[in-house]
């Protein structure tokens, strides 16, 4: 609307009940509308209007308590403005509602109601006039004389002298300048009570003057008070953009109508003591240049955005992130090589690898101080300590430490993150790790790295490419951040209990270090060197009040464990805490009254007498606490009958022992194999079957009926016990080869012998993987004789000495050795073969 073509408003005025604020002239405020009367004035009036007229409302103050609304009328505030509604914009969360957008024209007055429902609809009698809005600036003469001049010049004056105590690049202090300098003077006290902070009462006071004189009055009565507010301001500290912006609440654009002004923004300064902190933080961080300009970026649209849009607290808790992230902070590595070497030993015993890889990087950053943090990933059974090494090397060198776990992953954006255009959005746990230790350089462990899944939200294991890549991760770019980190000071270390479900290309990024389980006197060292300790603090005894022997720890061990790793261990150890504590405070009850022990002596002197300390834990004990045993050394018990021989298996919880049992009855020469036995070992059996076969006569192996072709007439039954339980893999051909042998011979293997490898049809043995877990679960188990391929010979380097002396390690490079060394005093036919002469290839 342009007032100055002389235009009243409308005599009747539908009228917009408002609890939130003071409508004056020349002011634009907006207002949220959600009671049925408001919302039925919007429906019917502003949006189905058709002409200018249509859009001009009347706006009056409802004084009544919200909280106690009701749908009856309120008494009408006799005085309010009327407005032309700009802007209307409708939504329906958390409820339907309307915002309306109003410019403020001129007071009037109700002169009578006309009716009440769908809205409000009142005779209303203009108080103001339109034409005062036209008078140029160079024509100020109305107010220029007599009380209401002075009143006039003492106003401008005032705000004159507010604006001299305001920092004029302030860009609200700026357009409160402009405006006094171009409105005219009857329009200053409308203006000026709209544009400082003041309540909405003195605000009520300023509208319901009609006269310009008492207008004046009660707008300089507050801008007096905000003088004096601002003396005292600067009296306690110095003046700051942000002290004036708190003065002054001006909205952005025209608070005139007829002018050429911006409707759709509002300052919103209120937070604009933590922008200024926020802005001197984004300064202090030292965060590269790319960073710090996007930073800058978010930064100037922040201070042009209202607290109300949602994208206001997504932009804030981004600078917030990009603050806090360590861009330049780093801890100093600790490079003493002997401590490193102590801190370790007294950490943990045997590992003896990784230590000597940890000491190897730390003399290398003692050489070298720019070098990239390595890649490592330590590969073995569950319960050997993978995860407290990796908290131990962090020690050592002195860095924060943080643990990852990746069990169960399958959404890529908890490594990436998401992108900041989805509600919720989130940096990944690579940016959130970083952000909690608060340096760039930690020790990240991101454990169980073979069990990352893989749907629809991405692969996690592909995101990790980047992050594990040495020549990529100085330029990490996490979703929500949209910036480069560098991640090449992290030291990264993985934890998996098998490579073979690691996607190949993250697995030749890491260089993998075996960690194979401990050795039963290793075990024993270790009981004795942190866990019965640290079970004994845990439950609050003294070594003074248990005593657990050497002898009873082995056989804890060898009775009631059967892993690679400790966590058993550990947990029989605080059986057997528990069960001490219950007898030492046993022995610390008060004892009984004497009529109750000549009673029952027996009852007082359990009850009350303490035992003897400290409390010795021998094999007695050890059954009552623990029970019967759960293990036993089986494998002489069951090679009693032919057809039985001892294989070793390797499984991602360590070595393990694994029965062959085979049987034979009369048949057509098939063959039933069980045991859950996957694609490569049903065919090593069916190798073994053809081998046998071809060679029976040189072996003298006959059928049930003495024929010398052993399935003529017969058929054979192959089980693999623990038929629950999967089991695959080429290193069972010698076991099998024995196990019929043992059969179709009629004589017993060697009760003490176990064997691994894979066979060929020429009766070759060829090598296989995971020989110290096997070795290791073979004299577990009581195993004296460990038959291997002779091509595995220098994988017997890494057996600790005192294993392969209690051992005797046959290598076998065919199977006439195998089967020599499984049955006492040879197998009928193999010295015969050894003098045959060996085949060379013609290729």
């Amino acid at each position: 609307m342009a007032p100055g073509d002389g235009i009243q408003i409308p005599s009747r005025l539908p009228l917009l009940l408002s609890h939130e604020g003071v409508l004056l002239p020349g002011s634009t405020v907006r207002f949220s509308v959600d009671s049925p009367r408001n919302m039925h004035l919007v429906s019917q009036r502003l949006l189905r209007g058709t002409s200018l007229k249509s859009t001009i409302i009347g706006v009056i103050p409802n004084t009544r308590d919200p909280e106690h609304d009701t749908d009856d009328l309120p008494t009408l505030h006799k005085i309010g403005t009327a407005g032309i509604a700009v802007q209307v914009v409708g939504s329906n969360w958390p409820k339907p509602h309307y915002t309306l957008l109003i410019t403020g024209l001129c007071r009037f007055s109700v002169s009578s109601l006309l009716k009440e429902r769908p809205f409000v609809l009142a005779e209303v009698e203009q108080l103001d006039k339109l034409e005062q809005y036209m008078t140029p600036a160079t024509e100020r003469t109305t107010v220029q004389d007599g009380e209401l001049g002075e009143l006039s010049h003492t106003f401008y004056q005032a705000a004159v002298q507010l604006l001299g105590m305001l920092d004029m690049s302030v860009p609200v202090v700026a357009k409160f300048r402009r405006l006094l300098d171009s409105l005219p003077r009857e329009t200053l006290p409308d203006v000026v009570a709209s544009m400082i902070r003041t309540s909405n009462k003195e605000k009520l006071q300023v509208l319901d003057a009609v006269t310009l004189e008492e207008r004046f009055k009660k707008a300089l009565s507050m801008l007096t008070k905000q003088i004096e507010g601002l003396k005292l301001l600067q009296k306690t500290r110095k003046s700051s953009p942000e002290n004036e912006k708190r003065v002054l609440s001006v909205r952005k654009g025209g608070v005139l109508p007829g002018r050429q002004f911006n409707l759709e923004e509002e300052a919103e300064d209120e937070d604009g003591d933590d922008t200024a902190v926020l802005e001197k933080k984004v300064h202090g961080a030292k965060m590269p240049e790319a960073a710090f300009k996007v930073c800058l970026k978010e930064l100037k649209r922040l201070k042009k955005m209202p607290q109300s849009m949602p994208e206001f607290s997504l932009t804030r808790n981004y600078l917030d992130l990009m603050v806090e992230l360590p861009w330049s902070k780093s801890t100093k590595d600790c490079l003493d090589i002997q401590a490193a070497r102590t801190l370790l030993d007294n950490d943990h015993y045997a590992m003896d690898k990784l230590k000597r890889r940890m000491l190897e990087y730390l003399a290398v950053r003692q050489l070298k101080t720019s070098l990239k943090g390595p890649i490592l990933c330590f590969v073995g059974p569950p319960g050997v300590g993978k995860t407290s090494v990796g908290r131990s090397i962090a020690r050592t060198l002195g860095r924060e430490f943080h643990r990852i776990s990746l069990g169960g992953v399958c959404d890529q954006s908890d490594i990436r993150g998401h992108r900041r255009t989805y509600v919720g959005s989130m940096p990944g746990r690579i940016i959130n790790g970083l952000k909690t230790v608060a340096v760039n350089n930690p020790v990240f462990l991101l454990d169980e790295v073979d069990k990352l899944g893989k749907s629809l939200q991405g692969d996690p294991a592909a995101a990790l490419l980047e992050v594990l890549d040495p020549e990529q991760n100085h330029s990490f770019t996490d979703h929500y951040l949209n910036v480069a980190f560098d991640l090449s000071q992290v030291l990264f270390i993985a934890t998996a209990n098998t490579t073979a479900t690691i996607p190949p290309a993250l697995l030749d990024r890491m260089e993998v270090l075996q960690v194979p389980g401990y050795t039963q006197e290793e075990k024993v060292e270790i009981a004795h060197r942190h866990l019965i300790p640290n079970q004994l603090e845990q439950h609050g005894l003294t070594p003074q009040q248990l005593h657990i022997p050497q002898d009873t720890t082995q056989n804890i061990i060898s009775s009631y464990t059967r892993e690679a790793g400790v966590r058993s261990l550990e947990r029989k150890v605080g059986a057997i805490c528990r069960a001490v504590a219950v007898k030492v405070a046993e022995g610390h009850r008060v004892p009984v009254t004497d009529a109750s022990t000549a009673e029952c002596p027996t009852q007082q002197r359990d009850q009350a007498a303490p035992p003897e300390m400290p409390i010795v834990i021998d094999s007695v004990a050890l059954k009552d606490i623990l029970g019967l045993p759960l293990f036993e050394m089986e494998v002489s018990e069951r090679l009693t009958l032919p057809g039985v021989a001892v294989g070793l298996a390797w499984t991602p919880l360590g070595g393990e022992i694994l029965f062959v049992e085979a049987s034979r009855m009369e048949g057509e020469g098939n063959l039933t194999l069980t045991g859950q036995l996957g694609a490569v070992m049903k065919e090593s059996a069916h190798l073994a079957i053809s081998w046998l076969r071809a060679n029976a006569k040189t072996y003298q192996l006959t059928n049930m009926a003495g024929g010398p072709d052993p399935l003529e007439g017969t058929d054979i039954h192959l089980h693999f016990p623990a038929g629950a339980v999967t089991k695959d893999g080429p290193s069972a051909g010698v076991t099998i080869v024995t196990c019929l042998a043992s059969l179709f011979s009629g004589r017993l293997v060697r009760s003490d012998v176990a064997m691994t490898g894979e066979i060929t049809l020429r009766g070759l043995v060829l090598p296989v993987g995971g020989i110290k877990d096997k070795v290791l679960a073979a004299h577990r188990a009581g195993v004296k004789c460990v038959i291997l391929p002779q091509r595995n010979k220098k994988d017997l380097e890494e057996l600790p000495a005192n294993i392969r002396a209690d051992l005797d390690l046959v290598t076998a490079a065919n199977l006439d050795e195998v089967l020599n060394a499984a049955f006492d005093g040879g197998f009928p036919g193999t010295a015969s073969t050894h003098t045959q002469p060996q085949l060379t290839s013609k290729l």
